[in-house]
């Protein structure tokens, strides 16, 4: 069996719960301790440069139907938080123009939290138009779950946002999205300052159904 790298932080939630090549126990510990950590509960260090290029990698195993690549990443780096956070307050003021100068600086302030973040783009037209959109949507979750995952294994937290102003026109242009791309959310990474206790994840029964050979489902 293909020996694994080891991981890059060695402060890891699974760490020295494994046995050396238990690789079906090391995933399911792996995807468990993935949670999502709020931007504002993320400081400190983010991925340096060789980490955000394993994370980034991470994507690329993500199921791609037709090898579209239908989706792409832009970075915002700390040089161009400000833009963003003019775009997060004209957004809010768009939607609501009686807004308080209190609801524009939260608003604002949301486009400087965590040291990593980026921007998830789904593009529903680019090569074959007969891979709709909700396939090209599953390739970027798939992606997307490969560097949260990627992510947690280093140590780190991370979380996706979203919010009305993915879909204002000032963050359309910042971006440079095209027709028929989307915005599908941000993803933050970085150290996490504080944590909520986890919680309970749903069992397969709560999810999964059996079809029966007349129609109709039965419980799993």
């Amino acid at each position: 069996m293909t020996r694994m790298t080891p991981p890059l932080e060695p402060e890891l939630p699974m760490a020295g719960a494994l046995a050396e090549g238990d690789l079906p126990a090391m995933a399911t510990l792996l995807m468990q301790a993935r949670q999502t950590i709020l931007p504002r509960r993320l400081g400190g260090a983010g991925p340096d440069a060789g980490q955000l290029q394993q994370i980034l990698l991470a994507a690329s195993a993500a199921p791609d139907h037709g090898q579209l690549l239908p989706w792409r990443f832009v970075l915002v780096p700390q040089n161009a938080r400000q833009r963003l956070a003019e775009v997060f307050g004209q957004a809010l003021l768009e939607r609501d123009s009686a807004a308080t100068p209190e609801q524009l600086a939260q608003a604002c302030e949301k486009a400087h939290r965590a040291p990593l973040l980026m921007l998830a783009v789904v593009d529903g037209r680019r090569g074959d138009l007969k891979i709709d959109l909700f396939e090209r949507l599953t390739s970027a979750g798939c992606a997307v779950q490969n560097m949260l995952l990627m992510a947690t294994a280093m140590g780190y937290g991370s979380a996706l946002t979203s919010g009305k102003a993915l879909k204002s026109a000032g963050l359309r242009q910042l971006f440079g999205l095209e027709e028929g791309e989307h915005a599908l959310c941000f993803i933050s990474m970085g150290t996490a300052q504080s944590r909520k206790p986890a919680h309970q994840r749903p069992a397969p029964r709560d999810y999964v159904s059996i079809l029966s050979p007349e129609g109709g489902k039965s419980s799993f």
